[in-house]
């Protein structure tokens, strides 16, 4: 009898300390993929050694079709889910599970060299949408605008198109890229780009972050809501999450995980 006690109560704390043995598929978003998740899973499989992670970060639209395809445990989503993929998840049965696992900021950067240290979130609807083409027309050196922007796979490109730009179109010349590292890369080399990035990447060198309306993205402004482009960021998962799944999930929401998500340069939910 003693030794069930001992036994069962062995059981209990192992199954506390750590989950199942797994390994977790999580696919999605490059806003929370090339930097933030892979921290998060690396603090976790610390405490959960029989986890093994497999992460790509190729855009917020492919986390939704992997959660379709049944072949990923996580979606990661910098915008919310489309009617058209919850409605997709219903036909086979499921609902796409939300959780809100930080607040982000698109900062609309330009050159290191551009004069500009402010604009209106008139202008940036002017710029991206090709109104503008001349540096001059708002207030900086003259000269051709050379537009970044992500690709349409992207969670940050359409909230970009709908926070900043009344849902019109990219101007044809906006150059795609992958990933926000890739924008602020191309702005650091290019005296006459422009374009936007995460949190996590306003620190790049050769960039500079312009004020949208005065407004900077600091922390305490996307917590307040009071710069223009801020957002909420997301893991979606196609039904109630289970196992190691759901343990990470809580993980990423505990003061632990909250905290790394500080220090990557996100906003924390609570």
């Amino acid at each position: 009898m003693k030794n069930s006690i001992i036994t069962a109560a062995l059981s209990v704390l192992a199954a506390t300390s750590m989950v199942n043995a797994d390994q977790l598929v999580i696919k999605g978003s490059d806003t929370l993929g090339a930097k933030l998740v892979p921290q998060l899973a690396e603090s976790f499989k610390a405490k959960n050694a029989d986890v093994s992670f497999n992460i790509a970060a190729e855009g917020s639209s492919t986390g939704f079709a992997a959660l379709l395809d049944e072949t990923a445990d996580i979606g990661m989503s910098s915008r919310g889910v489309k009617p058209t993929e919850q409605a997709a998840a219903a036909a086979k049965g499921f609902e796409l599970k939300e959780t809100v696992v930080g607040w982000d900021g698109m900062g609309v950067i330009v050159n290191a060299g551009n004069p500009l240290t402010s604009i209106s979130k008139k202008d940036v609807e002017r710029i991206f949408t090709g109104d503008v083409t001349d540096w001059s027309a708002v207030g900086g050196n003259p000269g051709k605008i050379s537009i970044y922007t992500r690709n349409t796979s992207s969670g940050t490109y359409s909230d970009f198109k709908e926070l900043a730009m009344s849902k019109r179109d990219y101007a044809e010349s906006a150059q795609k890229m992958a990933g926000n590292e890739q924008i602020a890369s191309e702005v650091a080399k290019n005296d006459a780009g422009i374009g936007y990035v995460g949190l996590a990447y306003l620190k790049t060198p050769g960039i500079k972050v312009l004020a949208v309306d005065s407004v900077e993205p600091t922390a305490e402004n996307i917590r307040n809501r009071k710069y223009a482009f801020a957002r909420p960021t997301y893991y979606y998962t196609a039904g109630e999450a289970k196992g190691a799944a759901q343990s990470f999930i809580e993980f990423t929401l505990s003061d632990e995980g909250q905290q790394i998500v500080e220090n990557v340069g996100f906003v924390r939910v609570k």
